[in-house]
């Protein structure tokens, strides 16, 4: 069955959704945020099938998220690298941790945490406006056609 693309869509939305709209890209990519660069540590960290990790890196290469670099040259050997877009990312992983974490815990606990590389506190990510500071929720927002668009 041939998967419907939404790489020309006019939402961003949209367009996110077809590059991490399986469930091993942010996977992979929540690795990669974490330090992971070589496949084979992917590939143990998330138990996921070589030719699956294979897709989707190339993938992610092909869309900027990622550089793939040799780091020893007989046999070839290669490591994923984030890039800035890659970097970029971890707002869309962080707004997705904040619902799983809100959202699908009976008890209201997860096992895992976000916490402060300094100070060990969890922390709870929130999305805001960069410009006001102001958080923003579905009642403070609303979609409209973007006036520098061309």
């Amino acid at each position: 069955m041939r998967r419907t693309r939404f790489d020309e869509a006019p939402c961003p939305i949209a367009r996110t959704t077809d590059l991490i709209g399986d469930w091993w890209t942010p996977l992979v990519m929540r690795e990669a945020l974490s330090g992971v660069r070589r496949f084979g540590d992917f590939v143990e960290r998330l138990e996921i099938p070589k030719a699956v990790l294979t897709a989707r890196l190339a993938r992610l290469v092909e869309e900027g998220m990622l550089d793939r670099v040799e780091y020893q040259p007989n046999p070839p050997r290669y490591e994923y690298r984030l890039t800035d877009k890659g970097r970029a990312f971890w707002d869309v992983l962080a707004a997705m941790w904040r619902w799983g974490s809100d959202w699908l815990w009976p008890d209201g606990v997860p096992p895992l945490a976000l916490k402060d590389r300094e100070t060990g506190d969890v922390i709870r990510p929130l999305v805001v406006d960069e410009v006001t500071g102001n958080a923003m929720n579905v009642r403070t927002v609303r979609m409209g056609r973007n006036p520098d668009a061309h």
